[in-house]
């Protein structure tokens, strides 16, 4: 077996040095070979005539108020595990545990009350939130929905949640349009937090954003964990908001999980050639070699044509 292989092969650690998590600690979250495949069709009567393997072996564990990021490069299989772990793609073999629970075997009733401690952010804010709801309506929809709250209870703590993610309460009455990118991803924080969840998905959520606003949303969701214990499966491709954000990087490949480490120890030594790869893309802000100032010297033709010029002036 090759190195690369029995990278692949080796099972993953089980949870980061986290404060108030021991050894004897059960994970949140406990994905164990997850595939998800997609079938192929083609002909006339469109039989299946291949597959399609999106998720092909994927296990992982999320400690309480773990941040495991998952990385690698599009059309990895990475969104695909995120949402298959909420159900919303149908697996096909494996087992995610939830508090010791395989939810790939519960029913949609028995789903529901789980649904509330498991939420997604998702990648476009834009286009996950319903342009013909209001902020308020957006927000408030999941805990109708449960019938947690309604009328003046509903609206008061649409209103505490919008503070949480630093809206004013006034935007309770606007629509998606009126809203900026950042703030638009934050209505959608906002009603991940509605129902109070331990897990949340966050698929890239920083991806469509500016770098300067991409800090704000980062800082953001530090601060949510610290204040109310939440776990992330953070998604994402790129390797410096992994590093910011993460306490365990895994590196995702055709589908697989290639690399896992605690975040220092893959960003000193990562060993499987593809992360290699994926931190050598890395753009480095403090390049060692600086480049000198060079005084501006004209191409040879330029130069002539500048004397040639001065030449006819001075006669």
């Amino acid at each position: 077996m090759t190195k690369v292989d029995s990278l692949a092969c080796a099972p993953p650690p089980l949870r980061a040095n986290l404060p108030n998590v021991t050894a004897d600690t059960p994970p949140l979250l406990d994905v164990r070979n997850l595939h998800t495949h997609f079938p192929v069709h083609s002909g006339v009567l469109q039989r299946t005539t291949g597959w399609v393997k999106a998720v092909d072996g994927v296990s992982f564990t999320i400690a309480p108020g773990e941040t495991l990021g998952l990385v690698g490069e599009s059309g990895c299989g990475k969104t695909t595990v995120g949402r298959t772990i909420l159900r919303l793609i149908p697996a096909t073999s494996g087992k995610v545990l939830y508090k010791d629970r395989d939810i790939l075997k519960l029913s949609r009733a028995e789903m529901k009350p789980l649904r509330r401690e498991m939420q997604i952010i998702f990648q476009d804010p834009a286009g996950s939130l319903n342009p013909r709801l209001s902020v308020g309506k957006i927000i408030g929809e999941p805990i109708e929905v449960h019938g947690l709250a309604k009328g003046d209870d509903l609206r008061k703590q649409v209103e505490q949640l919008l503070d949480r993610v630093g809206l004013p309460r006034a935007t309770a009455d606007r629509y998606p349009h009126e809203f900026s990118g950042g703030q638009r991803q934050r209505i959608g924080i906002a009603r991940a937090l509605a129902l109070h969840p331990k897990l949340i998905i966050c698929d890239e959520p920083t991806s469509a954003l500016d770098v300067s606003i991409q800090s704000q949303i980062l800082n953001l969701l530090k601060d949510l964990q610290n204040d109310l214990g939440l776990s992330y499966l953070f998604i994402s491709h790129d390797m410096a908001v992994v590093q910011h954000i993460c306490d365990r990087v895994a590196v995702m490949f055709r589908g697989r999980i290639v690399e896992m480490k605690d975040r220092d120890s893959i960003y000193k030594n990562p060993e499987h050639p593809y992360t290699q790869s994926l931190l050598a893309a890395v753009p480095e802000p403090k390049p060692r070699r600086r480049r000198r100032h060079v005084p501006y010297e004209p191409e040879p033709e330029l130069a002539e044509t500048a004397k040639a010029k001065a030449a006819a002036t001075t006669t």
